[in-house]
């Protein structure tokens, strides 16, 4: 099972634990295979440099590490311009093409709101926790 995970999901599994913090375990114990892009892996760079989340640069870089190591990395080929409120998010949707995701999770309303994507379920952490265990 392919997944693309959203910066605040990947956000929530490393401070707060609770269900995003279980697919994180679920990728590491390669029960699902997370797709990762660069713009993605930028963005969440920018995000734990931001003062309110105080990650020093070693921390940021073991973290970035530790993605690099159990994901599947792709180069996004086309641009998609689906969620004009906050084009950000269309770097999901990128790499969920490109990568050929089964699922995008993601906890972000704007994503959320289009339920799929080319074929393609966009589920929050709870939903998507529930498939996984269905699949076992």
């Amino acid at each position: 099972m392919r997944i693309v995970l959203d910066i605040n999901v990947i956000i929530s599994a490393l401070l707060f634990g609770g269900n995003p913090r279980r697919i994180l375990e679920r990728v590491i114990l390669a029960e699902a295979e997370l797709i990762l892009s660069e713009p993605i892996l930028e963005e969440l760079t920018g995000v734990l440099q931001r003062p309110k989340f105080r990650f020093p640069p070693g921390a940021i870089q073991a973290i970035l590490a530790e993605l690099t190591s159990v994901c599947y990395l792709v180069r996004p080929a086309t641009s998609v311009s689906q969620i004009r409120e906050d084009p950000a998010d269309n770097r999901i949707l990128e790499c969920a093409v490109e990568g050929r995701a089964d699922y995008i999770v993601s906890g972000d309303g704007h994503l959320l709101d289009l339920k799929q994507y080319k074929n393609i379920p966009i589920l929050n952490s709870s939903q998507f926790l529930i498939l996984l265990q269905k699949h076992r």
